[in-house]
């Protein structure tokens, strides 16, 4: 059963910023203990060993770890502004991310939000850093120490082409931190990041089935400060990042920097500027640097459009050939505003949090339908059409979350999508039957292994069941799901019938007792453990471990704390459930308490004996 909560638009709760160090204390208590002890910073939590490099592989050279004091005399964090040209791609496969960061650095609020610029290498300096990154409705402040990977004296991954610059090489480090190590970001779409900068919402456009006014949203994207990014398919790994006789790459991530139109032998012409991170390598057809259109153009165009004969891996294409050669772009909108319209709009948004479980809600997509009902089930209602229309436009974005960050553990992104039904006014969870009977009227495009899944739909008004899904039943996951509507709209998740009001939004503190009533009911709807029930002293065990405010009750933030901890510890226990007991047998009990390694052991022990009987192995 998952845990969902609906958090309302312009919640504060997602404005905040959260410490993400274990010990709990910000970027600027770190900086102050070292200034006042005389000692550098280093990160206990991404410490400077192989382990943070790589986790499927040995370290295939000899790195030195290095503070930029130590590559050059006089390193600086940010020189002369955060432009493009300070994103160089090493040896590392993330150009997706770094065609996201050459994006970045022409939104300059945004920027400043993701790179603080209270830092640097002058005064105040203590090697600590610090970089905030939007992860599933919550901003988080990343800290890291300035010691960088190096192979004789140079930077190995992400550089600036001024190699006294740093601010790049260090907020890769704190994204890596983030997913768990530098190989974590091996492979990836540039939305991802995208997303992760600004905590918006991703669309996908295919050049080559388009709507007819991609250039107008693409023009309007950049205008309203939205990221682009676009890339050319691959038929086969040995294709990847394989140059083209035209110079583009496949299978690589570029960003979109501009979106113009120029008159051009008396008539107009749409251009489109793109970048590849790597600062070289560049289109060599019409309208790239030194080609003859140039020449006909005068020169306060050239100056507007900032034209330059540079070899520094930003080009200009005539539209046409770019939809020719590119096969998917990416817009990631920083305020979920519409970009098919001529009004500028602010989206109502509403956000649930849940998760597919073995057993119980991973009931895979509608080719399993024995299952497929088993699902989460959401209830959307749409009472109010756009302005002047009919209908109501509305993007649903559904998210898997920390996938990234598993892949040490054997995990990666599970293949997802969604299918939206017209609803029957009951609010009950519907069943089998619903489903085999009455066909969706909306849905992801496709299934597909990437973090999220969004599309944009336009439906006339009326009561709506979205549900997402894995693609194959019984594979777990947790997931974030964003529902953009152009008028406000009513969400909720809906309830199975024997599950009504267990899980819930907690508005209130909860007791010891209320605690116990809900983790019983929910609890035995695990059919693949065996659960004798939870004492009432486990309860008041629990609530003095999580409740940090000394209340004797667990508010609303602390629960969701500790159904985060109870979901890992399931799965915990079900990977060392060798043999599909329901029951961790005497044998198996020593390799799981070799497996913990958390803060909160004492609790994990106890509640982790109490919850599944484990006093029957003796």
């Amino acid at each position: 059963m998952p845990y969902s909560v609906t958090l309302p638009s312009g919640s504060k709760k997602a404005a905040l910023v959260e410490s993400t160090q274990a010990d709990g204390k910000t970027f600027e208590q770190l900086r102050q203990e070292c200034l006042q002890k005389g000692k550098l910073f280093e990160d206990p939590d991404f410490p400077a060993v192989d382990d943070s490099l790589f986790y499927s592989q040995r370290v295939p050279v000899n790195f030195e770890w290095k503070r930029p004091g130590e590559i050059c005399k006089d390193p600086k964090f940010i020189t002369g502004g955060a432009t493009r040209t300070d994103i160089c791609q090493g040896q590392l496969g993330d150009c997706w991310l770094l065609a996201a960061i050459a994006s970045l650095t022409l939104h300059e609020d945004t920027l400043k939000r993701v790179v603080p610029h209270d830092q640097g290498f002058d005064r105040g300096y203590a090697g600590i850093f610090h970089f905030k990154f939007w992860q599933h409705n919550k901003w988080l402040d990343v800290v890291v120490d300035d010691r960088l990977p190096c192979v004789r004296n140079n930077l190995v991954f992400v550089h600036s082409a001024d190699q006294t610059e740093f601010w790049s090489a260090l907020l890769e480090k704190a994204y890596a931190k983030l997913n768990g190590s530098y190989e974590s970001l091996k492979g990836g779409s540039t939305m991802e990041a995208m997303e992760d900068f600004t905590g918006g919402v991703g669309e996908m456009y295919e050049t080559k089935n388009p709507p007819s006014n991609l250039f107008l949203i693409l023009k309007k994207a950049v205008e309203r400060g939205s990221m682009l990014g676009c890339s050319i398919d691959i038929t086969s790994s040995a294709e990847s990042e394989a140059q083209t006789t035209t110079g583009l790459v496949k299978g690589h991530a570029y960003s979109i920097t501009g979106v113009e139109e120029v008159n051009y032998r008396g008539a107009k012409v749409q251009l489109i500027r793109v970048r590849n991170p790597w600062g070289q390598v560049e289109w060599n057809g019409p309208w790239s640097d030194n080609s003859r259109e140039w020449n006909t153009i005068d020169s306060s165009e050239k100056t507007r459009l900032l034209h330059n004969s540079l070899d520094d891996g930003e080009f200009w294409m005539e539209f046409g050939d770019f939809k020719a050669n590119y096969d998917k772009i990416e817009i990631c909108n920083l305020t979920a505003d519409s970009l098919s319209d001529d009004v500028r709009k602010k989206w109502e948004v509403n956000l649930f949090e849940g998760n597919w479980i073995r057993g119980s809600t991973a009931g895979g997509c509608r080719n399993y339908i024995d299952t497929f009902w088993t699902n989460p089930q959401f209830k959307l209602r749409l009472d109010h059409p756009d302005d002047g229309d009919k209908l109501c436009s509305v993007i649903v974005a559904l998210m898997q979350k920390n996938r990234r960050r598993l892949r040490k553990e054997g995990l990666d992104l599970e293949t997802i999508g969604f299918a939206i039904y017209e609803a029957p006014d009951d609010q009950d969870h519907q069943g089998k039957d619903f489903f085999r009977y009455n066909a969706s009227k909306a849905r992801s495009r496709t299934y597909v292994n990437m973090r999220e899944v969004s599309e944009r739909f336009r439906m006339p008004p009326g009561n709506y069941l979205l549900v997402p899904t894995t693609f194959q039943p019984h594979h777990e996951a947790d997931f974030l799901i964003r529902i953009f509507s152009e008028n406000k709209a009513g969400a909720m998740y809906v309830h199975t019938n024997t599950h009504q009001c267990y899980i819930r939004q907690i508005d209130k503190a909860i007791s010891a007792r209320e605690l116990q009533h809900v983790l019983n009911n929910v609890l035995r709807r695990r059919k693949e453990v065996k659960f004798d029930g939870l004492t009432l002293n486990t309860c008041h065990s629990i609530i003095n471990l999580m409740d940090v405010d000394n209340t004797g009750m667990l508010e609303f933030e602390e629960f969701k704390v500790f159904w985060d901890k109870l979901k890992k510890w399931i799965m915990l226990f079900l990977s060392y459930d060798t043999d599909r007991s329901g029951r961790m047998s005497s044998y198996e009990l020593p390799n799981v308490m070799d497996g913990v390694r958390c803060a909160t052991e004492q609790l994990f022990t106890h509640f982790f004996v109490c919850l599944w009987g484990l006093s029957h192995c003796y």
